[in-house]
C-alpha cells in the first residue's frame, strides 16, 4: 500500500533542512580548518537530527515506515563511505588545500540535493509503471558488488579528472575562493571548479549504484528522499573525521560488497521472498560492523609488527631481515652445543661493566708482577701422554 504523505510533511522536511543547513553554514564561516573533534561533534549532530526525523516518520506514518526510513538511511550512510575514498583522491590529484575542501564539499552537497531528488522521482515513476525494472536494479547491484571486489584496496584517479583537464579551460593556480577567473580576456576554471565538477559527476555515478539499493528497502518517494538527504548532509563532517583512517579500513569494500549483494538478491527474489525492514537493518549493520572490526584488528596487528619493540622492528633495527634471521637460526641449530656460549658468558657479554675473558688483563699481585700460576702454565710445553706426569712434576719443580 503506497504511503500517503500530506503537503505539510514535505514542508516540515524543507523547514528542518533549511534551519540546520543555515546553522551549519553559519558555524563554518571563514577559512579555518575544522579539527577532528569539532567534525565529530557535527557528525553526531546530523545523526541526531536524522534519528529525530526518523521518530517523526514512525509516529506519523507508523512503525513500518520508521523501520524503512532507518534501513534506507543506514544503507546510504554505509555506502557513502566508499564515496569518501574518491573525494580524497580528487582533492589530492587536483591539489586542493584543506582550507578549501570544505567549500567544495558544501557546493557538492547542495548539488546532490537536486540530483538525488531527480533520480528518486524518476526511479519511483519507472518502478510503478514497469515492475520488471526491479530485477534490472537487482542485477546492477550484484554486478557492482563484483566490480567492487575485483578493485584494489586504494582507488585510482577518477577518469572524470582527466576528461575535465582535457576539455575544460582551466588554470592550475588557485585564485582564492573563486571557481572561475578571467585570464587574457577569457574565462577559465580554477582547480576548485575542476574538483567540484568531478565530485558532482562521481556522485551521479554513485547514485546510480546506491539508489537501486535503497529501492530494495522501500518504494516511497518521501522516505527515499528524506533518508538519502539526511545521509548526504552529514558527509562533509564525516569526511573530516574519517580522512585520517580511511586507508586503514582495508576490509570496508568487502562489507560494502556484501551489502550490495544482499540488496541485489532482495530485489531479484522480491516475488518469492519478503524480507522485513528490521532484518535488512540487522544484515547491513552486521556487514559494515564486521568489516570495520576486522580492519581495526588487522591495522593493530601490523602496527605491533612494525613498532620498535616488536619482532620485525628488532630485526630491522639490527639490519636483519626475515631471511637473515632464519639463516641465523639454522646456523645455530647446525653448530651444536659445543659452539654455543654458556648463560654466564652471555650475561657477562651483555653487561657494560664486565669485559669478556679474552679481553681481561692478567692477574697481578701486590707488587704488580704476573701471577706465577699463569706464568707456569705458559712456560710448560705440551708433552706426550706417557710423559705428562713427569712434565707436570718438572713444572712443579720450577716453582
Amino acid at each position: 500500500m503506497p504511503l500517503v504523505v500530506p503537503a505539510w510533511a514535505w514542508a516540515v522536511l524543507g523547514m528542518v533542512l533549511i534551519v540546520f543547513l543555515s546553522i551549519d553554514l553559519t558555524a563554518h564561516r571563514g577559512d579555518h580548518v575544522d579539527s577532528r573533534r569539532r567534525a565529530l561533534v557535527w557528525t553526531v549532530v546530523w545523526i541526531g537530527v536524522s534519528l529525530a526525523f526518523n521518530g517523526f516518520v514512525a509516529i506519523r506514518f507508523g512503525a513500518d515506515a520508521g523501520e524503512q526510513f532507518f534501513a534506507a538511511y543506514l544503507l546510504e550512510k554505509s555506502l557513502s563511505a566508499d564515496n569518501l575514498f574518491v573525494f580524497l583522491v580528487i582533492f589530492s590529484a587536483v591539489g586542493i588545500p584543506a582550507t578549501e575542501q570544505r567549500r567544495v564539499l558544501t557546493w557538492g552537497m547542495i548539488g546532490a540535493l537536486v540530483t538525488r531528488g531527480l533520480f528518486i522521482v524518476m526511479g519511483v515513476a519507472v518502478l510503478h509503471r514497469w515492475h520488471e525494472i526491479t530485477y534490472v536494479f537487482g542485477a546492477i547491484l550484484v554486478v557492482t558488488a563484483l566490480k567492487l571486489l575485483r578493485t584494489d584496496a586504494g582507488p585510482s584517479q577518477p577518469r572524470a579528472i582527466a576528461w575535465l583537464e582535457r576539455h575544460l579551460p582551466w588554470t592550475t593556480a588557485l585564485h582564492g575562493h573563486h571557481f572561475v577567473v578571467r585570464e587574457r580576456g577569457r574565462r577559465r576554471g580554477t582547480p576548485l571548479l575542476v574538483a567540484l565538477v568531478a565530485i558532482e559527476l562521481t556522485d551521479i555515478v554513485f547514485a546510480l549504484d546506491s539508489l537501486p539499493a535503497a529501492f530494495a528497502v522501500t518504494n516511497d518517494t518521501f522516505i527515499l528522499y528524506s533518508s538519502n538527504i539526511f545521509a548526504v548532509l552529514g558527509l562533509r563532517a564525516m569526511f573530516i573525521v574519517l580522512a585520517g583512517v580511511l586507508e586503514s579500513l582495508r576490509h570496508l569494500r568487502f562489507g560494502l560488497a556484501a551489502v550490495l549483494v544482499f540488496a541485489g538478491l532482495k530485489m531479484l527474489l522480491v516475488s518469492w521472498i519478503q524480507i522485513p525492514p528490521l532484518a535488512s537493518i540487522a544484515v547491513i549493520a552486521a556487514c559494515i560492523g564486521a568489516a570495520a572490526v576486522t580492519s581495526v584488528i588487522a591495522a593493530r596487528r601490523d602496527g605491533r609488527r612494525s613498532e620498535p619493540g616488536g619482532a620485525r622492528g628488532r630485526m630491522m633495527k639490527h639490519g636483519v631481515g626475515d631471511r637473515g634471521m632464519g639463516t641465523r637460526r639454522r646456523r645455530a641449530r647446525s653448530s651444536g652445543p659445543a659452539s654455543r656460549s654458556t648463560p654466564t658468558a652471555a650475561r657477562r657479554a651483555r653487561s657494560p661493566g664486565v669485559r669478556p675473558s679474552s679481553a681481561r688483563s692478567p692477574r697481578r699481585g701486590s707488587s704488580g708482577a704476573t701471577s706465577p700460576r699463569r706464568s707456569r702454565r705458559r712456560t710448560c710445553a705440551p708433552t706426550p701422554r706417557r710423559m705428562r706426569s713427569r712434565s707436570s712434576l718438572a713444572c712443579r719443580g720450577t716453582s
